[in-house]
């Protein structure tokens, strides 16, 4: 399982596949809704939409309609970058430690810091 440097609400960018006049989502934005780290995926809004055709039937509120739903499916963490808050161009991301104060004790801080701009994430 690798590191995944890429958070559930991180503005990120889609770096790689088809490119958005043929179809694809290359070089698109939106907010990651969710992440799993064991298939090493991402969630994006508005990223990787697909139809997914269902059946009418009961579900514990009432009746569930039937039809063809668009909705997102996960994409590998490898095709997103992160977009620098500063650029708002996609980065690369580096880890800054730094020791903080809590009262009587002293923790280290991970910080994600945009490779390009140097500013926090």
């Amino acid at each position: 399982m690798a590191k995944m440097r890429i958070k559930k609400g991180d503005l990120v960018q889609v770096i790689t596949g088809r490119k958005q006049d043929r179809g694809g989502d290359r070089g698109k934005q939106g907010k990651v809704i969710d992440v799993f780290p064991e298939t090493s995926r991402v969630l994006v809004e508005g990223i990787n939409r697909v139809q997914k055709h269902t059946r009418a039937g009961q579900s514990s509120g009432g009746n569930r309609a039937g039809g063809i739903l668009t909705v997102e499916a996960p994409i590998h963490v490898s095709n997103v970058a992160i977009v620098d808050p500063e650029t708002k161009k996609p980065t690369r991301v580096r880890i800054r430690t730094e020791q903080v104060e809590r009262g009587e004790r002293t923790k280290t801080a991970r910080i994600r810091v945009a490779v390009g701009s140097g500013k926090d994430i």
